[in-house]
């Protein structure tokens, strides 16, 4: 090997060493993974859909009335998801504990009255109203964080 093909190499390992050495630190201590921290944020698979807080017709109390009153929440990803335990309630703290699968790319439409439950229906078993002129809905998982939330009336604002 040429003196100068010694000193090329000799540089090589030495800038290589370098290297490694500056690189040890940030990933000991983590600052130097970024898997997790580079990706951008993914938007939920669960998501709050359409709201009628105002069924048609009169609000006479009937279970027909406030079964016209619902909330559709929809898995716009590929995969099923399990709701159980997840909870959907309103600004008053009036809550629905959820216990389904939701198949991926479906919907479920919560009615505040009773009835039978399906795949794509599901009921509070209500007596009484829950989602006023001014609410929001707030869609949590079974940890209790928050998943979506949507709002109307005074709010205007939409999605928080």
């Amino acid at each position: 090997m040429s003196r100068t093909a010694r000193r090329i190499t000799a540089t090589v390992l030495a800038s290589g060493a370098l290297l490694a050495a500056a690189a040890l630190p940030a990933t000991a201590d983590g600052r130097g993974d970024h898997r997790h921290h580079d990706r951008p944020a993914q938007r939920p698979a669960v998501v709050l859909g359409e709201i009628q807080h105002d069924g048609p017709g009169r609000d006479n109390g009937s279970n027909r009335s406030l079964n016209a009153e619902w909330v559709t929440v929809t898995n716009t990803g590929r995969h099923a998801v399990n709701l159980r335990g997840w909870t959907l309630s309103d600004e008053s703290r009036r809550t629905y504990t959820f216990d389904l699968r939701l198949a991926g790319r479906s919907s479920v439409r919560v009615h505040t009255g009773a009835g039978r439950d399906t795949r794509h229906d599901v009921y509070q078993d209500r007596r009484h109203y829950v989602w006023d002129a001014r609410d929001t809905a707030t869609l949590r998982d079974s940890r209790g964080h928050r998943v979506d939330s949507e709002s109307w009336g005074r709010h205007h604002g939409g999605r928080h």
